[in-house]
């Protein structure tokens, strides 16, 4: 008789992404246990955190079963560089919301955010900063009424 070989299944960044996706939408859930939920047409303060939670943990579920399908793939080493930039301009966002508005606060965070990316083109980051920016402006500032400054002004 022949050897028998056993091929590795799962990809474990998957499952690394549905642990992260299930814990947070396990954390939302029960930060959100005492808040009365409502119903669809009158919503009270926890209908949206619940909402969401058990969507991203179902996102998790769903995410984790695919991996079981994909090929054996080991976690990579955690890459510094694009964490602190990525961090960094988060952080830089929402200092800059406050003092210089949410324009250069939104172009600030596409243009230091893209060079966390060692390839990223400063033509398509121009382009890229201004939709975003004009993007979340009309939707955020204009159309949710965001009380946030527009600009330094």
């Amino acid at each position: 008789m022949g050897t028998v070989t056993r091929t590795a299944r799962g990809s474990r960044p998957d499952y690394l992404a549905s642990a992260i996706f299930i814990g947070l939408g396990v954390l939302v859930l029960w930060s959100s246990q005492e808040l009365p939920f409502g119903s669809a047409a009158m919503m009270g303060p926890g209908y949206l955190p619940v909402l969401v939670g058990s969507l991203v943990i179902i996102l998790g579920v769903v995410i984790g079963l695919l991996g079981l399908w994909q090929q054996a793939e080991p976690i990579g080493a955690v890459q510094l560089r694009p964490l602190v930039i990525l961090l960094a301009s988060v952080g830089g966002f929402a200092l800059a919301a406050e003092y210089a508005g949410f324009i250069v606060a939104a172009a600030g965070l596409v243009l230091f955010g893209s060079m966390a990316d060692r390839d990223w083109r400063l033509r398509e980051v121009l382009i890229s900063s201004v939709v975003l920016t004009l993007f979340g402006l009309v939707v955020f500032i204009f159309g949710l009424d965001v009380q946030m400054p527009v600009g330094p002004f």
